[in-house]
C-alpha cells in the first residue's frame, strides 16, 4: 500500500510540475496570421522606401544634378536595391524630403535641395561600398 501511495504522489507531483510550463508556453504565442501580417507590413514598408528612392532617382532634375556631379545614377539605382534597415529608412526619408521640395512647384532647384540630392546619392554609394 505504501508503494501505491508513493506512485500516486509521484504522478500528482509530476503532473503539477509539467502542466504549468506547457500552459505558459501555449498562452504566449502569437497567432500565425498576426506574424504573417507583421512580416507583410515590414516587406511593404521596405518596398515603399525603395520605390521612393527610385522615383527620386528617375526625376530629370536629379539626373542633371548627378551628371553635373559625375555620379552614375544606374549604379545608385542598383545600390538602392541592397539597402536595408536603418540606412534604407534614413535615405528614403531624405528622398521624400527632396521629392516634396521638387514637387512643391519649384521651377528652380535651390542649393539645399541640390545638396540633399547629392548627399543622398553619395550615401547610397558609400553604404553599399562599405557593406
Amino acid at each position: 500500500m505504501h508503494t501505491l501511495t508513493s506512485i500516486i504522489v509521484g504522478l500528482v507531483f509530476l503532473l503539477v510540475a509539467v502542466v504549468p510550463p506547457v500552459h505558459a508556453q501555449s498562452s504566449h504565442t502569437a497567432p500565425a496570421a498576426a506574424l504573417d501580417a507583421a512580416v507583410q507590413e515590414h516587406v511593404a514598408s521596405r518596398d515603399a522606401d525603395r520605390e521612393t528612392i527610385l522615383r527620386l532617382l528617375a526625376r530629370p532634375e536629379v539626373e542633371k544634378i548627378a551628371g553635373d556631379a559625375g555620379i552614375d545614377l544606374r549604379r545608385a539605382e542598383r545600390a538602392s536595391a541592397t539597402l536595408d534597415g536603418s540606412s534604407l529608412t534614413e535615405i528614403a526619408a531624405q528622398a521624400r524630403q527632396a521629392e516634396q521640395a521638387l514637387a512643391g512647384g519649384q521651377s528652380r532647384i535651390t542649393i539645399s535641395t541640390t545638396l540633399i540630392i547629392i548627399v543622398l546619392l553619395l550615401l547610397i554609394l558609400i553604404i553599399v561600398a562599405v557593406d
